[in-house]
């Protein structure tokens, strides 16, 4: 397993990676998928001295992973907090790579100036919670009922620890 800074080639895969959950109504409140294209904003923001968009590839050099720090708010009071985004491919799950991933994460916070993570995860998500529990990881908030999803009230949970 390689991680590596993401460039503008890898962002097709990262984008069918997430499109990928959009049906499973777990992981993201998007309801369609998105396209390369309305993406590129959101690449464009990742800066990998302060919010890496990190990729995932296989011994076979294909990306299966991505994971990304974003700002939990625009006010620079709050840059010590990062939320972090977990995508795996659907043939990489359950086979204990998304915890590889956090565990890195977690240990790569304190040289991008991370003191808290934060993950914004569906409360329905049971196995993604118990995944950042294990971590360390503990509920710091409820969103309750502020996402409809196919006629179904969602709530968002923030777990969130200090690195």
């Amino acid at each position: 397993m390689n991680i590596r800074n993401a460039t503008l080639q890898d962002l097709p895969t990262i984008v069918a990676i997430y499109n990928s959950t959009i049906p499973g109504r777990m992981v993201t409140a998007d309801l369609e998928p998105v396209s390369t294209e309305n993406r590129l904003i959101w690449f464009d923001d990742h800066d990998p001295a302060r919010r890496p968009l990190w990729v995932v590839e296989n011994e076979q050099h294909k990306v299966i992973a991505w994971m990304s720090f974003s700002d939990f708010s625009e006010r620079a009071a709050y840059n010590i907090t990062a939320e972090i985004s977990i995508y795996l491919d659907p043939a990489a799950r359950g086979k204990g790579l998304g915890g590889q991933l956090l565990q890195y994460a977690i240990d790569q916070s304190p040289a991008l100036g991370v003191q808290k993570l934060l993950g914004k995860i569906f409360a329905h998500n049971e196995p993604s919670i118990r995944l950042f529990q294990k971590y360390g990881f503990e509920q710091w908030g409820n969103l309750p009922d502020v996402c409809l999803l196919d006629g179904i009230l969602r709530s968002v949970l923030i777990l969130g620890r200090t690195v």
